[in-house]
């Protein structure tokens, strides 16, 4: 139980920072400033989380990356099934208190949906933002099976290493679909976006969880082929 509740924990923090960032300096491309500072948020809250809670749980805090693990034969079914139902609460508390603060502080949402994911990147196109998704997930996975492979030799480096990567699929992926790479990331916030009577992101939801569970796999079952038996 204390795995999940780092977990829930963790994917709290990450929806609360990372999506709250973004909704407070907005991800306009031509900007640039505010693209940057969401893709950093992402990637320093998974340092920060990865120094606190990846004793207790790995600091998963993402559905794809733990079917990674499980595909790679590091949990079992049981904890996936826990760790997965965790994140997903996680997200939504997070997503809750966004919602919260910026309406009881009347501040503006510079996202206008509590940083959820779409197609507006990608002019709609929903095979490019599956592509785009499953593609980033890829590589954040396949960097984070690499790094924490106990053959790797990587140890206290690991979730440096797993933050900028995070950092950097979101600085090409912002653009596109908003960079998801976690379904729980995006199913908190669509999930209450409702709650302002917004309903355009629980339709296109389904991309942000099918596109990065079909790249955690692909990561899973493409390091499981090419690593060294030594």
């Amino acid at each position: 139980m204390k795995k999940y509740i780092a977990e829930c924990i963790g994917t709290c923090v990450l929806v609360f920072l990372g999506c709250g960032t973004a909704m407070l300096v907005g991800c306009d491309a031509a900007a640039g400033g505010g693209y940057i500072l969401t893709a950093l948020a992402f990637g320093l809250v998974i340092v920060g989380m990865a120094y606190s809670i990846g004793n207790i749980s790995g600091c998963h805090i993402n559905p794809a990356v733990s079917l990674g693990v499980l595909l790679s034969g590091g949990m079992s079914k049981k904890d996936f099934g826990g760790y997965v139902a965790a994140q997903c609460v996680g997200a939504t508390i997070g997503s809750a208190l966004l919602l919260a603060i910026f309406s009881l502080g009347g501040v503006e949402d510079k996202t206008g949906g509590l940083g959820t994911n779409g197609l507006v990147g990608v002019n709609g196109s929903i095979v490019a933002g599956l592509l785009v998704e499953i593609i980033l997930t890829f590589i954040f996975v396949l960097t984070i099976l690499g790094v924490t492979d106990e053959k790797a030799g990587h140890g206290s480096f690991a979730g440096l290493v797993i933050g900028l990567t995070l950092t950097l699929v979101h600085i090409l992926g912002i653009g596109l679909t908003g960079t998801s790479v976690n379904p729980a990331r995006s199913f908190g916030p669509a999930l209450i976006a409702l709650f302002t009577g917004n309903t355009a992101p629980i339709a296109v939801v389904w991309i942000f969880i099918v596109a990065p569970l079909i790249g955690g796999a692909l990561a899973a079952y493409t390091y499981k082929a090419i690593k060294a038996a030594k």
